[in-house]
């Protein structure tokens, strides 16, 4: 564990470094096509080594641009993490800790779809929103934006139609309407696959899907065990997170049937992308659109016996994240990067694509180096925090730093304030806290203290 002043220093770099961008680009600025699926566990994508799941179209992606093995979002709940990637800022900088608090004027002026549409791209907005009860559709050219989540199956015309497939309906409508004079930028934001909460099936997958993976075991990961979740503290025992898995996971019968639907819904996402690509190669776009690819949070699929996102554990906070483009040498294609990408990386990486610099209340930091095969100094560690206020307190608050090794974080609204700490090198699955521990009280202090610096410095809105 490094010392306080080099974490602090790293700290302070990582910040100084967001603020530098590019000038205009005087030539040919690429189209952006942004996909963000809703709570996709990191590792429901074949490229990420799952065997059973069939991701064809993010798989060649991944194959032809980079897949960032280790992304995460700062906060795993749907209304602050968009924020979050529409700023480039820490929940703590933006304000948005709950579904009604839209983004405040100013910063929805810096944010990277209004940005870009000032600097003279076509924007168009498709899906679920997410961010305050009302979605600023004047914000953008095209607009087809949901503020909540919606129901998956739908009635249109009196067809049943799944809402991938209606979403991705009017991405095609988007790209068909794209002016030749211009580039685009299109953010398709789908529902998939979140649950429809509490519903008898949670994860409705679009009916011409449903013969998929009905022959194929789903092996069960490690921390599903009866065990882990009776390690649990009390307040996550009753929390939010065990009421959803009740319904979502609670008998291995139930679990392989939500599994199978969760796997089918991503794949209606896949197809998706599939349409999209098709349409940019028919209009000869194909070869000029950066696809990023990422989730809004990850997801516990019945791990230490919750369901769900909100807490620290890295089935909730880390998410899959491929970054696609199609004008890469063959030489840069097919790159793993394992250095720490997050979501608020998201905006400040689209405006260098673009050519634009990024404001400098953006916090973090343009992934495009990593594309080129750069190796540019990094974040140490960076800044998580769970602040959305539940009925009846059944998701506890917390706050904590991440670095590559080690994970702290603390449940800020529990009584005693209990807190915990993991080796990921040596413990990777987080079985262990040794918050208790003698022999890590150092790095618990300085994880505690670096946790207070990342409070003091931040601009809190």
């Amino acid at each position: 564990m490094q010392g306080m002043a080099g974490m602090m220093a790293g700290m302070m770099a990582g910040t100084a470094l967001s603020r530098a961008g590019g000038e205009e680009n005087p030539g040919q600025r690429p189209n952006l096509l942004i996909v963000l699926t809703d709570d996709q566990h990191f590792q429901a994508m074949g490229c990420m080594g799952n065997p059973i799941i069939q991701t064809p179209q993010m798989d060649a992606l991944a194959a032809q641009g980079a897949l960032f093995a280790n992304a995460f979002v700062t906060t795993p709940i749907c209304c602050t993490s968009r924020a979050s990637i529409l700023t480039g800022m820490y929940a703590w900088s933006n304000g948005v800790h709950d579904f009604q608090t839209p983004l405040p004027p100013d910063l929805l002026e810096i944010s990277y779809p209004v940005m870009l549409r000032r600097h003279g791209y076509y924007t168009g907005f498709v899906g679920k929103y997410g961010v305050g009860t009302t979605p600023p559709a004047d914000a953008f050219d095209f607009f087809f934006g949901l503020p909540g989540n919606g129901r998956y199956i739908q009635e249109i015309n009196g067809e049943t139609q799944h809402m991938t497939g209606l979403l991705a309906d009017q991405a095609v409508a988007f790209l068909e309407s794209c002016p030749d004079n211009a580039p685009f930028c299109l953010s398709l934001s789908t529902r998939a696959p979140h649950a429809e909460d509490y519903d008898p099936r949670p994860f409705p997958p679009d009916p011409a899907l449903e013969h998929l993976y009905c022959d194929v075991e789903i092996p069960a990961p490690e921390l599903v065990k009866p065990e882990y979740y009776e390690a649990l503290p009390p307040f996550l025992k009753d929390s939010e997170g065990r009421k959803r898995w009740e319904n979502n996971f609670n008998t291995p019968e139930r679990y392989q049937e939500s599994v199978r639907d969760y796997y089918r819904m991503i794949t209606g996402v896949d197809h998706a992308i599939g349409r999209l690509r098709e349409v940019l190669r028919r209009r000869g776009m194909d070869h000029n659109t950066v696809i990023l690819f990422t989730s809004d949070n990850g997801f516990l699929l019945g791990e230490r016996g919750l369901s769900d996102k909100w807490y620290a554990y890295e089935s909730s906070i880390r998410v899959p994240f491929i970054l696609y483009d199609p004008r890469l040498p063959e030489a840069q294609r097919g790159r793993r990067v394992e250095a720490m990408a997050l979501n608020i990386d998201i905006a400040p990486t689209l405006l260098d694509l673009a050519g634009i610099e990024a404001p400098s209340a953006m916090q973090g930091r343009s992934l495009l180096p990593w594309l080129r095969g750069e190796t540019p100094p990094w974040r140490e560690h960076w800044f998580f925090e769970h602040r959305f206020d539940s009925p009846h307190h059944k998701i506890p608050m917390s706050e904590g730093v991440r670095s590559p090794r080690w994970k702290y974080f603390r449940w800020i609204n529990v009584e005693g304030t209990p807190e915990e700490l993991y080796d990921l090198e040596q413990d990777p699955l987080e079985i262990r806290n040794l918050a208790g521990n003698p022999d890590s009280a150092a790095t618990l202090a300085e994880m505690r203290l670096l946790t207070e610096a990342y409070r003091e410095t931040l601009p809190k809105r």
